[in-house]
């Protein structure tokens, strides 16, 4: 059984979060309508399309729902149909006029979590948002929260996180030996010690307050940027975190100005060319070494801007 330590601690966090976000307020964001039946549009505007599935989306009474959506249609914000595959049930869909109504609360509801989040350092929001997702994962009974990164900055131990786990991961997965996590030693350290924030940019994918993911692009010159030290752990794969983390250097070097990136990986890391040939890559050239302990097929691949 839970202390009452824990008890007051939930108790006191709700107390704080109700009225962090403000929906004690009579009208949810100065608006005419109380949180419950901003919701209500809310599951509307998002693909809701009966009352059946508000309800279970709300877990709201089966009345108060009903007079909501009446209220709503009086007022010309909801067409309601009958559903093609159950004549017992209602197809319902915000009118124009409903459209119009809610979109400057949506936009509200955007701005005020924007101006909760800009209070907070990066790393913060990061903390904020993995705790949220610990929470919901934790209270939702119906099944685990689908899993969910977040991608910000480098801070404190970021670097010597990107060392260490690569030189792990990929003696587990390849057999690469020491020489390797050298390798990673020295381009980290010449990111650390040289980077220009303008033209260059390092990225760590957190999850659950666990780092689970990295990207650096670095300058080669100055119309030449390359993709560096990739990496998703495995917790994190199927996620299309890989993906995501190659389209952000390929976006910012874009937006830097440059005008091809290019990389380099081996033949063996078959997940990663995928994402590189989704991404636009081109493999340009190879050629067959021995190193880090193995023999591997070096590639060379390049993307036009």
């Amino acid at each position: 059984m839970p202390g009452q330590e824990q008890i007051a601690a939930v108790r006191r966090f709700n107390r704080f979060y109700t009225r962090q976000i403000g929906v004690l307020r009579r009208n949810y964001l100065d608006s005419p309508y109380s949180l419950g039946e901003m919701r209500v549009l809310y599951e509307i505007a998002h693909g809701a399309t009966t009352a059946r599935d508000i309800g279970r989306a709300l877990d709201l009474d089966a009345g108060y729902l009903s007079r909501t959506l009446r209220n709503f249609e009086k007022r010309g914000f909801l067409s309601r149909k009958t559903s093609k595959t159950d004549a017992r049930a209602s197809e319902l869909a915000l009118t124009a006029r409903g459209h119009k109504a809610f979109a400057p609360f949506e936009d509200r509801s955007q701005q005020q979590v924007a101006d909760m989040l800009a209070a907070l350092a990066p790393d913060e929001r990061a903390r904020l948002v993995n705790a949220m997702g610990e929470i919901e994962s934790l209270l939702d009974k119906a099944g685990p929260a689908p899993k969910t990164y977040t991608l910000r900055s480098p801070t404190f131990g970021d670097f010597g996180w990107i060392v260490s786990r690569h030189a792990e991961l990929y003696a587990q997965e390849y057999g690469w030996s020491e020489p390797f996590e050298g390798l990673c030693a020295g381009i980290v350290a010449d990111f650390a010690n040289k980077n220009d924030p303008n033209r260059e940019r390092c990225w760590i994918a957190e999850m659950n307050g666990e780092n689970v993911g990295c990207v650096m692009l670095a300058k080669d010159n100055d119309e030449v940027a390359r993709v560096r030290l990739l990496l998703v752990d495995p917790k994190a794969r199927g996620l299309g975190l890989g993906a995501r983390l190659v389209e952000e250097c390929v976006t910012f070097a874009r937006e830097a100005g440059y005008k091809r990136v290019t990389l380099w990986t081996h033949s063996i890391l078959a997940a990663a060319r995928r994402i590189y040939e989704k991404a636009g890559f081109t493999l340009t050239s190879s050629e067959k070494r021995h190193t880090w302990g193995k023999d591997v097929v070096a590639e060379y691949w390049d993307l036009d801007l």
